[in-house]
């Protein structure tokens, strides 16, 4: 699985995830279990402590991100930023993130 950082989203940022097999040699590969997740160097500071859970609801299922990093998230679950916005300049959907800690486990 290839975890991506994006620009989208009315927050700012969004993940992208993809299936694939090829690797590139800038590449991070973690293995969680027997899960091996792939993720550009580039984007590995910004995922410092990233949760990834997939839960379903009366909506269907969904990947869930919690990154403590997060400034800011949206109501849409992927969209968010990682430098705080002035408070004039919020989106009536996005909110500051106010994230707990995640224990270790975490990406």
């Amino acid at each position: 699985m290839r975890l991506a950082i994006a620009p989208g989203g009315c927050s700012g940022l969004t993940y992208d995830l993809q299936f694939r097999q090829a690797t590139k040699s800038t590449d991070q590969v973690l293995k969680i279990d027997q899960l091996k997740v792939v993720i550009a160097a580039k984007h590995l500071a910004s995922c410092e402590g990233l949760a990834i859970d997939y839960s379903e609801d009366l909506m269907g299922g969904n990947f869930r991100f919690t990154n403590p990093l997060a400034k800011q998230t949206c109501g849409c679950g992927v969209s968010f930023s990682l430098e705080a916005p002035p408070q004039d300049a919020l989106i009536a959907d996005c909110t500051p993130a106010d994230i707990p800690a995640f224990p270790s486990g975490a990406v």
